[in-house]
């Protein structure tokens, strides 16, 4: 037996012990909630419309939660308008707990019990089973060892006493050596003079000079008398 019904503007398919999500409800986890039924199909025959409205639907309430973020983005070309959006639906997680037409209710069967079971235990919190105690481990006695013989104590042997030790005869002071004499200067080299190279002799005769050509004359053009 399954039955249709209406929450929340959207239709939804429903069997005993199935777990769905509907538009948020004002209700707390745990509330009982009924459903509005639009078809319902009892394995003998369908009911429509008054006869589905007679139909009662029961869930009881697991949870509030949140869909998925859809992103809404609008743009206008060549307007330089952008606009990003994003909205996360608020839901309310519903578990079908009984289907009843004119005081007959539907069983649910065996493999959907136990998908709706596992649901429920995934939306639940989960709580951690404390850990076990291991019994500690006894220790094994340690295995005695058997005393290490004692060795005989070491004779002591008397050491002959140390002689004091020798002294020596201080060191004479060194003997201070006479202060070394200044060295004598030698006296200074004379330069010898130096000797003056005889002047060149100037010569006696002065340089014949060239007698300088003469240009010729330009000669003189007399015009005929008229």
């Amino acid at each position: 037996m399954y039955a249709v019904v209406k929450t929340g503007g959207k239709q939804h398919k429903v069997v005993v012990g199935e777990v769905i999500s509907v538009e948020k409800l004002d209700a707390v986890a745990g509330a009982t909630v009924t459903l509005p039924a639009l078809f319902v199909n009892d394995d003998s025959g369908v009911l429509t419309g008054a006869e589905a409205a007679a139909v009662t639907v029961t869930a009881t309430v697991l949870g509030q939660g949140k869909a998925d973020k859809v992103l809404v983005f609008k743009f206008r070309k060549r307007k330089g308008s952008k606009k990003l959006r994003g909205h996360r639906q608020q839901l309310t997680l519903l578990q079908v707990t009984d289907i009843s037409v004119g005081g007959k209710k539907a069983s649910a069967k065996k493999g959907e019990a136990a998908e709706a079971a596992a649901v429920v235990e995934k939306a639940a919190p989960a709580k951690k089973a404390p850990a076990a105690k291991k019994p500690a481990a006894k220790k094994a006695p340690a295995a005695e060892k058997p005393a290490a013989a004692k060795k005989p104590a070491a004779a002591k042997k008397a050491e002959p006493a140390a002689k004091p030790a020798e002294k020596k005869p201080a060191a004479k002071p060194a003997e201070k050596k006479p202060a070394a004499k200044p060295a004598a200067k030698k006296p200074a080299a004379k330069k010898a003079p130096a000797e003056k190279k005889p002047a060149a002799a100037k010569a006696s005769t002065p340089a014949a000079k060239k007698p300088a050509a003469k240009k010729p004359a330009a000669k003189k053009t007399t015009k005929p008398a008229e």
